[in-house]
């Protein structure tokens, strides 16, 4: 049957036609190819002309036969369920005949052919593929053998998980014995496509792969020292994986590997120096990093700085010798995503951070470079020795040290360059041993902030943030006030990649410095302004982010008339710029909402238009989503990003203005939208709306009452600690509304309390949910007690726990004089957790009168019932501290 098919003559000259205009280079043209071939579809047996150029038509030169087989390609990833029987057949009959082609690029079209139909389901209904490629492997023809081999490799690369299922009846089984036979072929490329089928199993343990890890390591070790350097990266890809799947098998040869790992990051070929230099990032995690490494790390170091150089090709990439481009445009396709991170509540604890500091900040990674070739040698070294820092900590200074002299104060750039940026690799993880050579340090490096190299200013704004925590923490004219000026001068720099790292790395220092900037506002804003007129479209993004940290940073102290005068009009002027629709207005927003809670009542004169704006932002985004509900072929999805930034700039106004938001409030229709943004399906935008609620119920209160009825069991069902930053602000703002209702919550507490009950005992809650929950749940005992203190034994104890770590502050007072209300309608709940109510009382520094009075008749109430010597017994039980406290402060 295979052969009854036979092109007509016309119809074949028709199609090879087409295949020579679709490689014209105009547009038109090719615009009129795809129409045609578009209507060549309909006919059923077009895939078999297509298949016949591929495979048969030898007269045609190559690239047109690829080309046929690359559409055959698209239609059968489109169209595949609607191809005749006899035309499947066909095409399958012709791709195993056709697998050897004498033509590389006609194996390669072909194997993606195979590789296509095999992805959509077709393993299944094509039983003979897998046995038929894994016995042309035996062929003595090489084509052959390479063919099904570079076939193989897509199959298993593809469709990995489906080769390991019960459906097929577990090929692998015999395909990994198969392959492991080829690792000792006389041909490079056929050892390196066995080793690449074998390494798409390692990373899923997979059963058949397992039982032959012994071979299968044997074999790579008898590969170590392949003249291909496909083989060799594929070799260390292996011994990668397999470090972090089967470590017990590497340990007993971890003295070679490491010896070997170490050539081959030195290796002359790029890919194969990547690809071994990954081994050290993936070693750093395992437990056994340190017995492994600590005998090669003399070896080692020089090594891994010897990689953070830049090579000749990234200079190039990087127009290294571009000094001055601020006036070229950026093209766009240079910008990445930004992602917003939305407004979580959290509580101020003692150390005076918020909970920043628990949700990964990973700002400041090695992404000196991020825009070219995003992984490199040079920052897989960087990556792996910031890593090692943080294991071997002060044992890794003894073999930088020595180096770091000679490259910091190198002639040459590049070298110096990389000195640099090893001195901020090893920043976080030898800090304490670093701290000696600072002051002697920091002044070079604020030196080299005007080397005359902008990629040697570049690293340096980097890796001087690294060190900023130190700088803040000595005397602000000796370090600050110089690094400060030095930055400064770099934000206006003439070359665009200095200025976004001195951006980014301003940024930082702001953060750590916070109120210690004060002094130097002016002279800070004067450059941020001047920045904005200067700035291309990129750096703009960054600039905006440095200014709501500097907001963020400061605070109130920027709400005088002299700074508002200078930073609010560039703002404006920009905010007027933008459309509704430019992805811009997410990094203004963002802002704009630090700026107007810094601000305070100092943002009044430029509100009205902000917040109309946000409005009409949450309004249009969720109008549009009406419109692709109801017609999704008509109406695309609209990007709620915009509405999320826009609730969380509302968010910021609401608490940066409080009462004066009341009169935009009542002139708009916010609450309405609310209600809908409440129960959107996207989290994100529960998220912020349950923010914007909290906000909104502290600052005008009289216009969220009227919709509690609405609100609350919404907010009841968001309850679900899998989200944990939409419960976590639902929990908020229900503690919020009962401050505000008072004893009208009452209706509600039951919608409500056991599921935050459920919540505070859960496991492995993170700390933030848990404190709030704490509070929520004080404050509902606050104004119900009736309601709540019946339940107090289930929560007493967790309770005290989660809000012993917090500041004194409006939220853990209402909190704690809600909790001694309820012990005092229901003392018998708390009795078995006394102790711990002990604890709590005694994290107080300075509570209210009324609120100390409240905690000592609790405790002296507690003591009388238990008579002199029960309490003294109980007392014994306390650490030294906490008896030490509660006798000088209450008494007891």
């Amino acid at each position: 049957m295979e052969c009854q098919w036979k092109p007509d003559e016309q119809g074949l000259q028709q199609i090879l036609q087409l295949l020579r205009e679709s490689q014209s280079p105009d547009t038109s043209t090719q615009r009129s190819v795809q129409q045609k071939l578009e209507q060549l579809n309909q006919f059923p047996d077009f895939n078999n002309y297509l298949i016949f150029v591929l495979t048969k038509l030898k007269s045609e030169d190559e690239p047109t036969r690829s080309l046929s087989g690359l559409i055959l390609k698209n239609n059968v990833k489109a169209h595949y369920q609607n191809f005749p029987n006899g035309v499947s057949d066909f095409i399958k009959h012709e791709c195993l005949q056709n697998i050897g082609d004498s033509s590389p690029l006609i194996r390669a079209t072909v194997g993606i052919l195979i590789t296509t139909i095999a992805s959509k389901g077709e393993l299944q209904n094509w039983p003979e593929l897998l046995p038929k490629l894994c016995l042309l492997l035996d062929s003595e023809d090489y084509n052959t053998c390479e063919g099904a081999f570079g076939a193989l490799q897509k199959i298993c690369e593809d469709s990995a998980e489906i080769l390991d299922s019960d459906v097929l009846d577990r090929p692998l089984n015999v395909m990994i014995p198969k392959f492991l036979q080829f690792f000792k072929h006389s041909s490079p490329k056929i050892r390196s496509h066995a080793i690449a089928c074998v390494n798409q199993f390692i990373i899923s343990r997979t059963q058949a792969l397992m039982l032959h890890i012994d071979p299968f390591i044997e074999n790579l070790f008898a590969l170590a020292g392949d003249e291909e350097p496909e083989v060799r990266k594929n070799v260390c890809r292996a011994l990668v994986m397999l470090l972090e799947v089967r470590m017990d098998r590497l340990l007993p040869h971890m003295h070679n590997i490491t010896e070997y790992m170490l050539q081959r990051t030195q290796d002359q070929d790029e890919n194969v120096a990547l690809e071994a230099c990954e081994f050290w990032l993936t070693l750093a995690e395992q437990p056994v990093c340190k017995d492994v490494l600590c005998g090669h790390l003399a070896k080692l170091v020089p090594v891994l700085v010897n990689g953070m150089k830049y090579s000749e090709i990234d200079i190039i990439l990087l127009k290294g010798d571009v000094e001055e481009d601020e006036a070229i445009p950026d093209s766009e396709q240079d910008i990445r995503p930004r992602f917003h991170r939305s407004r979580t509540v959290a509580q101020q604890h003692e150390g005076g951070d918020s909970i920043e500091d628990e949700e990964d900040n990973d700002e400041d990674d090695l992404d000196d470079d991020d825009t070219i070739s995003d992984w490199n040698l040079r920052k897989c070294s960087a990556a792996a020795l910031d890593v090692l820092a943080n294991v071997f900590r002060e044992d890794l200074l003894l073999h930088i040290l020595p180096l770091l002299k000679e490259l910091l104060f190198h002639p040459e750039w590049v070298i110096k360059e990389s000195g640099i940026l090893v001195l901020g690799a090893i920043a976080e993880g030898c800090m304490q041993g670093m701290i000696p050579y600072l002051p002697e340090l920091i002044p070079h490096l604020v030196q080299c902030l005007s080397d005359k190299k902008a990629l040697v200013r570049s690293i340096t704004c980097w890796t001087l943030s690294r060190y900023a925590h130190w700088v803040v923490s000595q005397p602000a004219d000796a370090y600050l006030k110089p690094l400060m000026t030095e930055l400064l001068k770099r934000i206006l720099d003439s070359n665009k990649r200095v200025q976004e790292a001195a951006c980014s790395a301003f940024a930082t220092l702001e953060e750590e410095a916070c109120t210690e900037l004060v002094p130097y506002l002016a002279y800070i804003l004067d450059t941020l302004v001047f920045a904005f007129s200067k700035y291309q479209h990129k750096n703009l993004l960054i600039l905006y982010d440095a200014i709501g940290t500097l907001a963020d940073s400061v605070g109130l102290h920027l709400n005088k008339p002299e700074y508002i005068q200078m930073l609010m009009p560039p703002l404006i002027q920009k905010w007027n710029q933008l459309k509704d629709e430019d992805k811009d207005l997410f990094p203004l927003l963002e802002c704009l909402s630090s700026v107007a809670t810094a601000l305070q009542s100092g943002f009044l004169p430029y509100c009205e238009p902000v917040y109309q704006r946000c409005v009409n932002l949450v309004q249009k985004t969720l109008a549009q989503a009406m419109l692709h509900q109801t017609q999704p072929e008509v109406y695309e999805a609209p990007d709620k990003d915009f509405m999320i930034v826009a609730l969380d700039l509302l968010s910021g106004l609401a608490e940066g203005l409080g009462g004066n938001i009341e009169q935009l409030v009542a002139r708009s229709n916010i609450l309405t939208l609310m209600y809908q943004c409440m129960q959107d399906k996207m989290p994100e935008v529960r998220q912020s709306s349950f923010a914007l609620l909290g906000d909104l119920t502290k600052a005008c209160f009289q216009h969220v009452k009227p919709c509690i009825a609405d609100f609350m069991p919404i907010l009841g069902t968001n309850l679900n600690p899998e989200l944990i930053s939409v419960c976590n602000n639902a929990t908020w703002a229900i503690g919020e509304i009962s401050i505000q209702m008072g004893a009208e919550m009452q209706p509600y507490v039951s919608m409500v309390l056991h599921h935050l009950i459920e919540i505070i005992n859960r496991p492995n809650t993170p700390k933030t949910l848990l404190e709030n929950t704490a509070i929520t749940i004080g404050r509902l005992g606050y104004v119900c007690p009736q309601e709540v203190a019946p339940m107090l034994q289930q929560f007493i104890r967790p309770w005290c726990t989660s809000l012993r770590n917090i500041r004194d502050n409006e939220e853990k007072d209402s909190a704690f004089r809600g909790i001694c209300t309820m012990i005092t309608v229901n003392p018998g709940g708390v009795v078995q957790d006394f102790i711990f109510f002990c604890d709590a009382v005694a994290s107080w520094v300075n509570p209210k009168d009324d609120l100390r009075d409240m905690f000592c008749k609790i405790l002296h109430g507690f003591k009388n019932q238990a008579g002199e010597e029960n309490w003294r017994r109980f007392s014994d039980q306390f650490p030294l501290p906490l008896k030490e406290r509660l006798a000088a402060f209450y008494g007891v």
